[in-house]
């Protein structure tokens, strides 16, 4: 000591971190003691050690900071220095002692408490030592009175001590939960108090549990509302039964009042049971309050479930739709035709687009669905459990509807749809009617789907039926009639009472049917509208002459531009007649145009009958048409243009627009020829411009792709146009197949490029002029050239009449009339 003193005075004042940490281990720092020295108080050195102790608390003197920090850090890092705890440890600390010393008080009442109740009991025995004295002469009585007071002082003795026990043991249950998890959380930070920065909190933890706990088991939240309700009446009874003088039972049954109704507490008497009621009442209050929340929010996702269709649809033996598209209202439309007769059914539509949407959509349409029942549901066809939803597993037909827009896109997504069907384990009730968009993916989809599937193929039928109708005036009307349900329709049905009967006379066997066509191998059907009678008595007769229709070469013009157009280009080089012409009308380049046309597998130099002629334009710019020579055309063509056909309205417009400028050229050109009209529309004048474009349409064809029904009206009205409605004839083609899967037999034989198809012939075909005949020998006679009469259409009439009803009645016919007969392709 000494002779650390006499030295350098530096040392003294600015000591080394190894001297700090030897010194630390003393109660005082700055003491120093020595066994050859007394003790002797310290002087003006010991205020100047003090001084230097705590210089690096206040970091006063910058110049030394470095030293006395490194001073410092030494001294937080010693491993002895263990007592040293964040600020948020010494908290919980403290609120750990806090609770400790309460229940330490609690115990010290509760002893207090016995001592008490001892000395009552001390008191007790000494009234019944005066109470012998005074009964002495008594003996009896006095022992009856010693017998019943000592059993009232035990069972008192007993009943308080139960009391007391009970009160103790709900503090106890109250308190023990937050004692564990402070002690837990304490134990946890001193564990890892060298690694603050990475250790996840107790409470997060334990907040993530709970977290997940309630977020995977459906019922946890009601569980747990539950065991906080039993818990509460649990200890509210308890709690009852240590400040009253009531059983168990009542006490716990009090409990439960409290809980149930805030209210029943107001009769509570005395400090300790009032408190006790107005702890369990505020519990209950908190309790009720979560329980209606679990109830408004159970209710809300409910209504929210049903709001956005997500329930399940509990049907059977109904039709499941898949996909939205413009086709969607006239396929409801001929549905509901269809269930008209069984009084009404069940369409299920399953989209991706919100439920209220497809409602306010299907509500704006404007046709009676006469008592079908459409039901919407939200969900993704490719999704097996969406699919279950709307038993899809029950459904008696099952079609998918193509997309609009590009059509590669919109067949790989059916053919993704028909693989989530086939997935389904339980299995498939009915028949899957697919519609495609391109003829080339139909092998693929038909090699998933098997022999569940019936494929519908929209735009090449369109194409192919467009160029029937544009060779054949009024052809699209008899289409029309024929396909859907509103007037006549197909049916295939096995007779057996026609077994071994010519076909001839099959055809004549059916007062209201016209028998079209044998099926070799078919299904049952279950109608019975029509049934063969017996055979009527028919003079065949024989044909005017030896008639061979003639062919003479057309010129044909295209607007617009079609994705299938090399097919179209190859039905009319197998129809048309060898010089025929046709031109083509577009926007699209000539070079890009053969692009097309090649990568589409056409051999432009292997075409026998047609000679194509490209002309570049605009079909709604008014100067690019009048280049042409549209007075000179058979036939023209408005086709929906590639560019547009994603918009129903928009490619309506443009087709319109071509239509009327294409009519008001070629009113110009021609010469005008005063004429009264004989249809119902009265007679036009020379000023009236539809009067004008009437006399154009006598000369030239012209066919107009429509896809918006509501633009139908329209041309109707003017009869300016024999038209195609393409999106009505596809839901029309698609009602019926998924009524009926044999009905695509009949279709795919009519639509094909080989086989049989449906013509216009003229009556002096079949008959002479005045010729007075039934409609059964006109058959007859049609069948000696291998034709099937279906119905005719009068000279002064507008459409035709497709199987007529009084088939024996006689008439006489016109040779301005025509039949419409189903032959083979020419």
């Amino acid at each position: 000591m000494d002779s650390e003193t006499s030295g350098s005075g530096r040392d003294w004042f600015f000591p080394s971190p190894s001297f700090l940490r030897s010194s630390s281990s003393s109660q005082y720092g700055h003491r120093f003691y020595s066994n050859s020295k007394p003790y002797t108080p310290p002087t003006l050195t010991r205020i100047r050690h003090r001084r230097r102790v705590k210089f690096p608390r206040t970091h006063t003197l910058t110049n030394d900071k470095p030293q006395l920090s490194d001073t410092q850090n030494n001294v937080n890092s010693s491993p002895n220095n263990n007592l040293i705890f964040p600020s948020q440890s010494r908290f919980q600390f403290a609120l750990l002692t806090l609770t400790i010393v309460f229940f330490l008080l609690l115990l010290l009442l509760l002893l207090r408490n016995a001592h008490l109740e001892s000395q009552l009991t001390k008191l007790q025995g000494d009234i019944l030592g005066l109470n012998i004295i005074l009964h002495a002469c008594h003996q009896l009585d006095t022992f009856n009175v010693t017998s019943s007071s000592s059993q009232d002082a035990n069972s008192g003795l007993s009943e308080n001590f139960k009391r007391n026990l009970a009160l103790f043991f709900s503090f106890i249950l109250l308190f023990i939960p937050l004692i564990i998890f402070k002690y837990i959380d304490y134990v946890s930070k001193s564990i890892f108090s060298d690694n603050l920065s990475e250790r996840v909190s107790l409470n997060k933890q334990l907040a993530y549990r709970v977290d997940v706990f309630l977020s995977v088991y459906p019922y946890a939240k009601p569980l747990v509302l539950l065991v906080a309700t039993v818990l509460l009446i649990l200890l509210g009874g308890l709690a009852l039964f240590g400040v009253t003088t009531e059983d168990l039972a009542h006490c716990l049954w009090l409990s439960w009042t409290y809980v149930a109704d805030s209210g029943n507490h107001a009769s509570s008497q005395g400090i300790g049971p009032r408190l006790v009621a107005i702890s369990i009442s505020f519990g209950g209050m908190l309790i009720f309050a979560m329980m209606l929340g679990l109830v408004s929010d159970a209710i809300s996702e409910k209504f929210d479930s049903l709001r956005k269709g997500k329930s399940e649809v509990v049907e059977q033996n109904h039709t499941l739709i898949l996909g939205w598209s413009d086709k969607l209202g006239s396929l409801l439309n001929q549905l509901a035709i269809a269930n008209e007769s069984l009084g009404g059914g069940t369409v299920a539509v399953m989209a991706e687009r919100d439920k209220e949407e497809m409602e306010l959509d299907i509500a704006k349409m404007e046709f009676d669905f006469k008592g079908t029942s459409v039901i919407c549901r939200s969900g993704s066809p490719l999704i097996v459990a969406d699919l279950k939803k709307v038993s899809v597993s029950k459904a008696r037909a099952i079609i998918v509807l193509a997309e609009d827009g590009n059509a590669d896109q919109s067949d790989a997504r059916a053919l993704r749809t028909v693989l989530s069907l086939t997935g389904v384990k339980e299995g498939l009730r009915g028949h899957i009617v697919v519609e495609l968009s391109d003829l080339d993916n139909e092998v693929l989809v038909k090699l998933v789907g098997g022999d569940l599937v019936e494929t519908v193929v929209a735009h090449d039928v369109i194409g192919r039926l467009m160029i029937q109708c544009a060779r054949q005036p009024g052809l699209a009307q008899i289409w029309e009639d024929i396909l859907g349900f509103e007037n006549c329709e197909f049916y295939i049905k096995r007779w057996p009472q026609l077994e071994g009967m010519q076909f001839e006379d099959v055809l004549i066997s059916f007062p209201a049917a016209i028998p079209c066509g044998i099926k070799v191998a078919s299904y049952d059907e279950d109608d019975d509208t029509y049934a063969p009678a017996s055979l009527p008595t028919v003079w065949r007769g024989s044909l005017p002459k030896d008639f061979v229709y003639p062919k003479s070469p057309e010129r044909i013009l295209f607007c617009g531009w079609r994705r299938d157009m090399e097919d179209m280009i190859m039905v009319l080089d197998a129809s048309l007649a060898h010089g025929s012409e046709l031109w083509m009308f577009n926007d699209v380049p000539e070079k890009e145009r053969e692009k097309k046309l090649t990568d589409g597998g056409l051999d432009i130099n292997r075409l026998e009958n047609i000679s194509l002629v490209n002309r570049d334009g605009n079909a709604v710019i008014r100067r690019h048409l009048e280049s042409l020579p549209l007075e000179s055309f058979d036939s023209i063509l408005i086709l929906a243009d590639e560019s547009v056909e994603d918009s129903a309205i928009q490619a309506d417009s443009r087709s319109l627009a071509t239509l009327l400028l294409i009519r008001d050229i070629q009113a110009r050109r021609l010469p005008y020829v005063a004429m009264a009209s004989q249809t119902h529309g009265g007679s036009f004048s020379k000023g009236s411009w539809i009067g004008e474009m009437k006399q154009a349409s006598d000369k030239t064809v012209i066919i107009s792709e429509i896809l918006d029904p509501r633009t139908k009206n329209l041309l109707s009205m003017s009869r300016i146009s024999d038209y195609v409605l393409s999106n009505e004839l596809v839901s029309m083609a698609l009602a019926m197949v998924a009524e009926d899967r044999q009905i695509n037999d009949v279709l795919e034989e009519l639509f094909a490029e080989e086989g049989n198809e449906m013509h216009i012939r003229p009556a002096d075909l079949y008959l002479c002029e005045g010729e007075e005949l039934s409609f059964y020998e006109i058959m007859l006679r049609a069948r000696q050239r291998r034709e099937i009469v279906i119905g005719y259409r009068l000279d002064n009439a507008e459409r035709a009449v497709i199987n007529p009803p009084a088939k024996t009645d006689r008439r006489k016919w016109s040779l301005k009339d025509v039949f419409v007969v189903i032959t083979e392709k020419e």
